[in-house]
């Protein structure tokens, strides 16, 4: 009975700062719906708000989980996988901050970039210990790259708005 309290009350721990992240991001995002992201030419394929707030849902719980399953395996004995999980949570609020907060397309690609590299040594490190955890990560990973083919495509379709850097409102 202890071991499953201790369990529960640790995949509640790991779902604590995933959808934390997922609320602030939300939140950076919503304010900035509206005139200004309607406005913006976009491709064909961007995904309706809808689809976009459903996939970003189950990959911030299958970031929670894949970090439970970690820690099920090895607790917090390792710290290198453990700070490249915060890092990459940083960096995807980070986006949100960029692209929606400061509307700065550009800035927000590059940081893209960054976010996929420490999805990806996240994946890599998580999997090195507990394969299943590095496996819940992938579609994040996937996703990070779609994400970051759309925002490099809106950047560049909404150059001549305000010029390299960013679109304003």
């Amino acid at each position: 009975m202890t071991d499953i309290l201790l369990d529960t009350g640790a995949l509640l721990g790991f779902l604590g700062p995933s959808f934390a992240a997922a609320a602030v991001g939300g939140r950076l995002t919503v304010r900035s719906l509206g005139p200004w992201y309607a406005g913006l030419r976009k491709p064909t394929w961007t995904p309706s708000g809808a689809r976009i707030g459903f996939i970003w849902t189950v990959l911030y719980l299958l970031m929670a989980l894949a970090a439970w399953s970690l820690w099920r395996e090895i607790g917090f004995a390792s710290p290198i996988p453990w700070i490249a999980y915060v890092v990459q949570l940083a960096l995807n609020v980070a986006w949100s901050a960029l692209f929606f907060g400061l509307r700065n397309l550009r800035a927000a690609f590059a940081e893209i970039l960054a976010l996929w590299a420490a999805i990806l040594v996240t994946l890599v490190t998580f999997a090195a210990v507990a394969p299943l955890a590095g496996l819940l990560l992938l579609p994040y990973l996937v996703w990070v790259a779609i994400a970051g083919t759309l925002n490099l495509k809106v950047w560049r379709m909404n150059l001549d708005v305000a010029g390299p850097r960013s679109v304003s409102a």
